[in-house]
Formats: structure tokens, sequence, C-alpha cells
């Protein structure tokens, strides 16, 4: 049930660059506005039609265009697209961004860091894999332009010296608004609540940091300047919810303990992941009742949370297995 993407055995990985030094350096990244012309429209070319595929509905022309090496990968990949298509729906291609990426000179697999720099070195993007073999890489970030949810795509290719050409090798699709609102409203919107001087207010603003870090990009495994200081501002609120995880919530005679809590789009939507330690019951009604009950418990400790997300979702946890439950929009919990 957790919004996530399909990478396939690249393994693209969450970082930042303030993170500590990966195993090995690529050895060069080039951004779209230093690259030449050949490798430039190669490169638009690649991902446009990738995009557009996925627009279409194309499984024909994307498993044609999937990397060899991630032909295992294939039922994934189909799903993270039919997922897709209510986010890309009414859409057309626009490519944002598209990054080339060089780890020829590697040995050996490794996780590889790649910095990429505007022509002046005022601007620097990192991007982040793990287990990457050696080889040409590029990473497309692109638009579903007129999209009702203004759908983006995330597309990682590369470079098959078998079939010269570029190939599929991993793809991320992510709605950039909820409820017509985007990255940048959620963010001036954090910032707002950051102001506030209760608790309930800091949890809001946290979590809609993590909504705006969501909507402003496809993927997770790329950061820039302008996302360091969306993290930095998170940062500075204290008690964060983190700190107080685990959270344990009186309820009448009984007591529930939060193990975690998080963003979670599955229905594209800005909805809260409460995860809780269940009692342990099985039957769907019983279980249903006692999500409720947490829930409802939950956002009566948390009441700000009700007034800036729409649902929650909520996750049994019993001997270590988490069980997704159900999810209920804020006016459906007591």
């Amino acid at each position: 049930m957790l919004a996530g993407m399909h990478i396939g055995c690249l393994a693209l990985a969450v970082s930042a660059m303030l993170l500590a030094p990966l195993e090995s350096r690529a050895t060069g990244c080039t951004a779209q506005a230093e690259l030449g012309s050949l490798d430039r429209d190669a490169l638009a070319a690649a991902s446009g039609r990738i995009a557009n595929a996925v627009l279409a509905q194309d499984f024909t022309t994307l498993q044609a265009n999937l990397l060899p090496q991630e032909a295992s990968e294939w039922n994934g990949i189909r799903v993270t697209v039919e997922q897709a298509a209510p986010l890309v729906k009414g859409g057309h291609f626009q490519l944002r961004d598209v990054y080339l990426l060089d780890a020829t000179d590697q040995t050996a697999t490794a996780d590889t860091q790649f910095f990429c720099s505007n022509a002046t070195g005022s601007l620097t993007v990192s991007i982040n894999m793990t287990a990457l073999p050696p080889g040409r890489y590029a990473v497309a970030l692109a638009d579903a332009a007129g999209a009702p949810l203004a759908g983006q795509m995330g597309v990682v290719l590369a470079w098959d010296g078998a079939a010269t050409a570029w190939k599929l090798a991993g793809l991320t699709v992510r709605p950039g608004m909820f409820d017509g609102h985007d990255g940048v409203w959620y963010w001036l919107r954090a910032r707002e609540l950051a102001k506030g001087d209760s608790n309930t207010d800091h949890w809001s603003a946290w979590f809609a940091y993590d909504v705006a870090r969501y909507l402003l990009l496809p993927v997770d495994f790329l950061s820039s300047p302008n996302l360091q200081k969306l993290h930095q501002e998170q940062a500075l609120i204290s008690p964060s919810p983190e700190s107080e995880i685990p959270l344990t919530l009186p309820d009448g005679d009984r007591t529930w303990k939060i193990d975690a809590v998080g963003l979670d789009a599955s229905l594209h939507e800005p909805d809260l992941g409460v995860a809780y330690e269940s009692v342990g019951v099985t039957d769907p009604t019983a279980m249903r009742t006692e999500a409720t009950a947490v829930m409802s418990a939950f956002l009566k400790a948390q009441p700000g949370i009700r007034a800036n997300f729409h649902g929650l979702w909520a996750y049994a946890v019993k001997d270590g297995k988490r069980t997704p439950v159900m999810e209920l929009p804020m006016k459906q919990i007591p």
C-alpha cells in the first residue's frame, strides 16, 4: 500500500549531499545545459519515447525498449505504468531536466555518487545510486503537462552497447499535485505551520514538508540546493515527530503504541500512514474496529493533522509483520 517506485536491479537510493561518502564516486555527470547537441537530442528522444509510451499505456514499446538486464523486472514496471494512468491522463510529454552519468571508469559494481554542476559551478545537483555496474546512464525528469494531477516521471536510461541505443532501466511516476496544490504550496504551508507554538502545528508542518518534497520531484535519489533548503527548514522543527516516536496513546482503559507515522500517497492524496502495535485480532471487522480506535486516538492527540491532511492509513503490526488494514478520510474518523 505504501506509494513507491519500481527501479529494478539498479536500485536507486534515497540520499542527500550531506550524507557520508559512498563507496565509489562517478567519473562524471553532465547537466542538460552543458550537453552537446548529439547527446542532448538522443537523450530527449529516448526519454520522450519512454514517457509517451507511459502516457499511452503502450506496453509493447516499453518492453521493446527495456534494458535486457532488466527483463526479470518487467512485471513490476508494467504495474508501475498501469498505476500511473490516472496521474498522466490528459497530459503531454514535456522534458524538464536530463543528466548524463558516466560510470565507465568503475572497475566493478559499486555505490556511486554523481555531482552535476552547471558551467559556472554555482549550482550542483547530486544523484546517488547503489550497486551500479560500470557504464553510461542518464536520468530524465519529465512532466505530463496539462494532466489534472500533474503527473511527473523519473526515467532512468542505460546505454546498451550491443544495441547501440539508450534503454529503459528504471521508472518512477508521481503526482505533481494534491487537491490542486503543488509542492511549492505545501512548502509555504509548512512554513506557516512551523511558526505555530503548539506541538500539533509542528507535527503538521513536518509532514507538510514531506508532502512538498514528494511533489517537487518524481524521484528520491536526487538532491538539489532547493531540496537541501527544504530539509534544513524541516530540521529546525523541534520537537520533531521522529523524536517522539514511538508514541503512546491512552484510549480509555486501553493504550495504543504508534511505531511509525509517515506520508502515504497510495491513493494520490495527502494521507498519513500510522503503524501501530495490534493486540492480534484477525477477524476483518475486529481489525477495522481496532484500526479506527487507533486513528481516532491519534487525531485526538494531534488534532492539527485532521485539518491539514486528507486521511489516515492504518497498518497493524504484530510479531514484526506489518499489515495494511484500511484508509479513512478524516471526516470518517470519529
